[in-house]
């Protein structure tokens, strides 16, 4: 292992726009490199092997109007709800992990749910949790330089990692095996449960709800995500002993509407405080044991339409809205008794030309999914 000092973490508002209080990134700043390449080019190199989707940036996807609608109509009706969900899932946290806690988002979908924990943790009981976000990566792990940053500083059977939902569950398994990894490479031993709002692939035992809700995060992409991209891990620009990359893209502070979104589910902790502390204590109790049957329907999805690279069918709300947002989608499978919860989705999707097919509720235990066109190539499906 390398004994090079440990990189420092990046605050808000010198990288991020949230404030410096609510985040540490451990990541690298590549603010100042050019990384994005339009979708279908990524999508072809991609597919065809020539790059790693963490290698590069999508185009950061700037909604219209009527989409800045949707964002905000589908914040004011979900944000007590959210309020609710983020109350029962830390208090869940502070009860298996104590009072000293340490969150650790996985950015950035994570990010925005994290400070709500942190903020809920924080109204409900006086503390001060930290809460630092880190990269993971798709067939390449989490970041073991962020790891050994964490376990420098505080107990790692404290740490509680946290995202926004699940999908079908592949992040999920890529923590655990990470983890198990960097245990037996280091003697640090992180706790591989991790903590998520929504919980509809079934695959986590921490959760808010196992309901496919829409959480208005996944609506957008940094401008709910306080100015950060996704990350990267690119080995030209991040060597051994940095931290995973990402932009600050302070240009689009104009369009940030990261602090509304948190602030408008803070605003609504007072009226489900009562409730939240009646209830947690049930889902505490009650079995919640994972069963996989996410995964399962996605499988029987590749089945269906012929996919055999599963990593193209992203099942949920958030992950559809991904798809639609950053990949060259194929089509979306919609549940028929899927109501306005999906209007962002179903705008979108006519933006993009994708046809968005109804199922049959019984065969989707998923609101919706999107399906990444197989074998794309700018000269068409190969």
């Amino acid at each position: 292992m390398s004994t090079r000092a440990l990189p420092e973490p990046l605050r808000g508002p010198g990288f991020g726009s949230y404030p410096a209080r609510d985040v540490a990134w451990l990541l690298t700043d590549l603010s100042g490199v050019r990384l994005e390449a339009p979708t279908e080019e990524r999508e072809e190199a991609i597919q065809a092997g020539r790059a790693h989707y963490a290698e590069s940036l999508p185009v950061e996807y700037q909604p219209g109007e009527e989409y800045q609608r949707l964002f905000q109509d589908a914040l004011d009706a979900s944000a007590a709800r959210l309020a609710y969900d983020v109350g029962l899932i830390t208090e869940m946290i502070l009860a298996e992990r104590g009072r000293d806690a340490v969150l650790v988002s996985l950015a950035r979908a994570g990010t925005p749910v994290g400070i709500l924990m942190r903020r809920w943790a924080e109204f409900a009981h006086g503390l001060d949790l930290p809460h630092y976000a880190v990269s993971i990566v798709r067939a390449r792990g989490i970041d073991t330089v962020a790891l050994r940053y964490l376990a420098a500083h505080h107990d790692p059977a404290r740490v509680m990692f946290v995202d926004g939902w699940t999908g079908k569950g592949a992040i999920t398994r890529e923590l655990a095996d990470a983890l198990t990894g960097h245990a037996a490479a280091t003697g640090d031993r992180f706790p591989a449960d991790m903590a998520v709002l929504a919980d509809p692939g079934r695959c986590v035992s921490v959760f808010g709800t196992r309901d496919d809700y829409l959480i208005p995060s996944a609506c957008l992409n940094s401008t709910v995500s306080g100015l950060v991209s996704r990350t990267v891990l690119n080995d030209r620009l991040i060597g051994p002993d940095d931290f995973h990359g990402a932009k600050f893209y302070a240009e689009l502070g104009g369009a940030d509407v990261s602090m509304r979104f948190v602030d408008a589910v803070c605003a609504r902790f007072g009226e489900v405080a009562g409730r939240v502390a009646a209830d947690w204590p049930a889902l505490a109790a009650a079995d919640r044991t994972p069963d996989w049957s996410g995964w399962a329907a996605v499988r029987r999805i590749g089945e269906e339409h012929g996919i055999d690279n599963l990593n193209l069918i992203k099942p949920g709300v958030g992950e559809t809205t991904r798809v639609l947002l950053r990949r060259v989608p194929w089509k979306v499978l919609a549940r028929a008794d899927a109501g306005d919860e999906l209007a962002h989705i179903r705008l979108l999707a006519k933006e993009r030309g994708v046809p968005v097919v109804p199922v049959d509720p019984d065969s989707l235990p998923y609101s919706c999914a999107g399906l990444i066109h197989p074998g794309y190539s700018r000269g068409g499906p190969s």
